[in-house]
């Protein structure tokens, strides 16, 4: 079935670049749409990078010494979103993406409220769990109705312009928060709140009604498994570095991942509607896309987290000054992302995210060979930034588009949900590698010369990373067309 309800005339989908009846009926003005959801996405893309300059703010508040205490305002968020995305875009694809992403904006929305007037630690982490609940229903989902809206000619342009808009969040992260805890660090969530309620009234308006595929419920006891399977793999990959890597803590948390994810095989095998249909990792490059997501991933966790950790600890900078550094290379990302259709065109997809991952590893080698322990932005640090940007320009909306090309409108919010979460993964990873790059380092030359180890690491995961792009099997025209 499709989105909309309406049953294929046989077994197979049809061809993908066809468009169905019932397709066309969940259209509304796809440029709408696409305004409307990347308000989510901008919003849940800020909120994974505007929380962390106000942790001091929050301890001095809170009068709390511990900071790995404190640490859970940031991992309990990682967790549950990344742990929760597959199952909420699955039921996303069964009841309706229209009415799944207005839930999970009103969560998101009523959890950043809540934040703003938590009275201790507890309470603010609890809150943040309800605004990961609705980022990661929004997140999956927003991107279907994208897709659904979006003419199958134009939906590799759109999906460009979703992963931009991600960028954006990302670059604006740092410098917001830098600013508004300058006033008082509850803003930082209750900005969400004007800005998500504006989004909800649009969506209401204007997002297409749309059906989900139907059907019985999906694997209930799979999606428990799941979810549960990857909060212990993030879990251990978050704590991982303060445990220690052989703790009993930590290797039970893998342990109990690998025990899960069999559990969760085992169940999707024999149900009849699973939470992940392998049919879904059959899709041409899909799968293929997922790990490249990692890979990928891996490399921009460690980008952000040196520069950060250089900006503030080695050069004494601000945390809004440090943000304000960082801005240059995500604001890249959208002009980027929207001229590669062209370059797609020309060499193909593949190429372009191969292009992509050797140019994000330059930038992390330019730092490697220029940074010193004495601050020099413009000499040493802003080239790096700049060509990091255009690396992810390149790779990341490309490879999105490539890996969604293929899915039908009934797999698009299950499908982003995995791309979703191979990314989270990827980051989990990366801050557990440049952790354990940098040791213990004894002074600002100890510090940096971490640093330098990790830019070199993943360096080389960022060209294997596009070399997994190589083997895309999409003709070059398939993933490229003009932006919506």
């Amino acid at each position: 079935m499709t989105e909309t309800g309406a049953v294929f005339p046989h077994p197979t989908r049809p061809e993908i670049g066809t468009t169905v009846p019932g397709e066309r009926r969940a259209r509304g003005d796809h440029r709408a749409v696409l305004a409307v959801v990347s308000i989510g996405v901008l919003l849940t893309s800020l909120d994974l990078f505007i929380v962390n300059v106000a942790l001091p703010q929050m301890a001095r508040d809170f009068a709390v010494a511990d900071l790995s205490t404190l640490s859970w305002v940031l991992n309990a968020y990682a967790v549950a979103f990344a742990a929760l995305l597959v199952p909420a875009g699955r039921l996303g694809d069964r009841n309706g993406n229209r009415t799944a992403f207005l839930a999970g904006l009103v969560v998101f929305v009523a959890g950043s409220a809540l934040c703003g007037v938590a009275w201790n630690v507890g309470s603010l982490v609890g809150f943040r769990l309800a605004q990961a609940l609705g980022a990661a229903v929004l997140t999956p989902t927003s991107l279907a109705l994208i897709l659904a809206a979006t003419p199958p000619d134009r939906r590799a342009g759109a999906v460009r312009l979703w992963v931009a808009f991600a960028g954006i969040g990302a670059a604006l992260g740092p410098v917001l928060g830098g600013l508004l805890v300058a006033l008082d660090w509850r803003w930082i969530f209750l900005v969400n709140v004007p800005i998500g309620l504006i989004a909800l009234v649009l969506g209401v308006r204007l997002l297409p009604a749309t059906r989900g595929s139907g059907g019985p419920l999906p694997d209930l006891a799979g999606a428990a498994l799941f979810t549960t399977a990857v909060a212990a793999l993030i879990l251990g990959l978050v704590k991982g570095p303060d445990w220690g890597w052989g703790s009993a803590w930590t290797l039970g948390c893998f342990a109990a991942a690998v025990l899960l994810a069999a559990g969760f095989a085992v169940s999707s095998a024999r149900h009849h509607s699973p939470i992940l249909d392998p049919a879904l990792l059959r899709a041409p490059n899909f799968a293929l896309m997922a790990v490249n997501a990692v890979f990928f991933q891996v490399a921009f966790a460690g980008m952000l987290l040196t520069v950060v950790l250089l900006g503030q600890d080695v050069w004494g900078w601000s945390a809004l000054r440090t943000g304000l550094a960082i801005a240059p290379g995500p604001l890249v990302v959208p002009l980027v992302a929207i001229l590669a259709g062209r370059l797609i065109a020309r060499v193909g997809a593949g190429a372009v995210i191969a292009a992509g991952g050797v140019a994000f590893a330059a930038g992390l080698l330019w730092w490697a060979a220029a940074v010193t322990t004495e601050p020099d932005y413009v000499g040493a640090l802003l080239g790096g930034m700049l060509v990091t940007g255009v690396g992810v320009g390149l790779t990341l909306p490309t490879s999105f588009a490539a890996g969604t090309g293929a899915l039908s409108p009934q797999q698009f919010a299950t499908g982003s949900a995995v791309l979703s979460t191979s990314r989270q993964i990827g980051l989990a990873i990366g801050v557990a590698v440049v952790v354990a790059a940098l040791g213990t380092p004894a002074d600002a030359a100890d510090t940096l010369a971490g640093f330098q180890r990790g830019w070199y690491l993943t360096a080389a995961v960022a060209v294997a990373a596009g070399a997994i792009g190589l083997g895309l099997r999409t003709p070059a025209r398939a993933a490229a067309r003009p932006s919506a």
